[in-house]
């Protein structure tokens, strides 16, 4: 049987793990962010930073919204890492599980390019996906506003019944499952909500299910 479907990965906390050292590189980075230009100390910048990430599902969209703030200069600021490399948690043998995947591969990320580029290179995975959709291209409308999802599908010219999403986040699963996509969560979880149609506990599952969902 010809298996004719596309993955659409997340990047972080699926096909690496952000949590140790980057996310919360990330979160110290935005509160100094917004410290230095709204004027707060480090306690209100955090609150503010975590007010807009609850309000809005992202920080970045908040300081648009409500200061004005150039969400290029914001993500150069947050996102700049002087050792990327040894941050990268991988998941050993995820070259070789991805390449086992029948059918195209895409990245689809609320992160800013110039990370994401970055991190694929360390993980030594760039070379298997045919795009990378990253907030710069969704016009900085962050998963998970439908809005990124299909530039994704007329950006690579594929219908969403086609297409997998794999992600840890929820909420943006809902959306792509909304619009049609397949979804597989990635999560150590005993439940899954009716908008999963598959969780895994990481990456490395993911071959099994491959023909189950052509």
């Amino acid at each position: 049987m010809k298996f004719n479907r596309v993955w659409v990965f997340d990047l972080d906390n699926t096909l690496h793990n952000a949590s140790p050292h980057i996310f919360p590189h990330i979160n110290r980075a935005m509160t100094a962010y917004i410290e230095t230009h709204l004027g707060l100390d480090e306690a209100g910048a955090g609150a503010l930073r975590l007010h807009y990430w609850q309000r809005y599902g992202a920080t970045l969209t908040g300081l648009m919204r409500n200061h004005a703030t150039d969400p290029r200069h914001f993500l150069r600021a947050t996102h700049e890492f002087t050792a990327l490399d040894p941050m990268v948690v991988r998941e050993p043998g995820l070259r070789a599980t991805l390449s086992r995947l029948p059918g195209r591969k895409l990245v689809f990320s609320n992160a800013p390019i110039h990370y994401a580029s970055a991190v694929l290179d360390i993980l030594g995975i760039a070379d298997l996906f045919d795009d990378v959709l990253s907030i710069e291209h969704t016009r900085y409308r962050p998963k998970p506003d439908s809005y990124g999802f299909l530039k994704l599908f007329r950006r690579n010219r594929v219908r969403a019944r086609a297409c997998i999403m794999v992600e840890d986040t929820l909420v943006n699963l809902k959306t792509a499952k909304k619009l049609g996509m397949s979804t597989i969560w990635v999560a150590r979880a005993a439940r899954i909500p009716a908008y999963v149609d598959f969780s895994i506990k990481n990456l490395l599952q993911l071959p099994r299910l491959a023909w189950h969902l052509n």
